[in-house]
């Protein structure tokens, strides 16, 4: 049963360490490439239409966007990776302001890992995966817009994932902002890290 949601409040825009809440409670972290859809699964998993602000513009969200959930967890929604309307520069100091996050947070309980179910995990995609099985973090691979494939077209890009060896131990699952496949399964996930 997908966590009963009570309360779903913005908290802060964390650009540096000083920023972020104090209270220790756990984070779970949504990272991606930019417009893979991390916003909007926010948003659908809260049931809000507006708490995570989502844009046609990649690279949009240029801080730690922090969301309390019952008054008892954070959502945490990172930077997109990969292209940022803003060039190289801030790319850079995005990666490094997620970097510090992913390794120094404390508080930091689990990772959903989103990816774009048309087009399979990028190089970058890859090498975010990559440092997730080493870092031991639990994490979650989710194949966004999953709505934009026929079920035939879906179920083969999962069957070549998995033939190739990508997803070989690593839990995932399919997500759709239209239709709300997948939700559930990613909530009860986050129901368990966050206990």
């Amino acid at each position: 049963m997908a966590l009963r949601i009570n309360s779903a409040e913005f908290i802060v825009g964390a650009v540096g360490t000083a920023d972020r809440p104090s209270d220790s409670q756990p984070e779970v972290a949504f990272a991606g490439r930019s417009n893979v859809g991390k916003s909007s699964l926010i948003n659908r998993l809260v049931r809000r239409k507006a708490l995570a602000r989502t844009s046609s513009t990649p690279g949009k969200t240029q801080q730690l966007n922090y969301y309390h959930i019952n008054g008892s967890f954070y959502l945490v929604d990172l930077p997109g990776y990969g292209y940022v309307h803003g060039g190289v520069n801030l790319r850079q100091r995005l990666g490094k302001m997620t970097e510090a996050y992913l390794t120094t947070r404390e508080g930091l309980r689990a990772v959903v890992q989103l990816v774009d179910a048309r087009h399979g995990p990028t190089e970058l995609d890859q090498v975010m995966i990559d440092w997730l099985r080493a870092s031991a973090k639990p994490f979650l691979l989710v194949f966004t817009k999953s709505d934009k494939l026929s079920k035939g077209k879906l179920e083969k890009q999962v069957e070549l994932l998995e033939s190739e060896g990508t997803l070989t131990g690593l839990l995932y699952t399919t997500f759709s902002a239209v239709t709300d496949s997948g939700r559930e399964e990613i909530w009860d996930w986050i129901a368990e890290q966050v206990q």
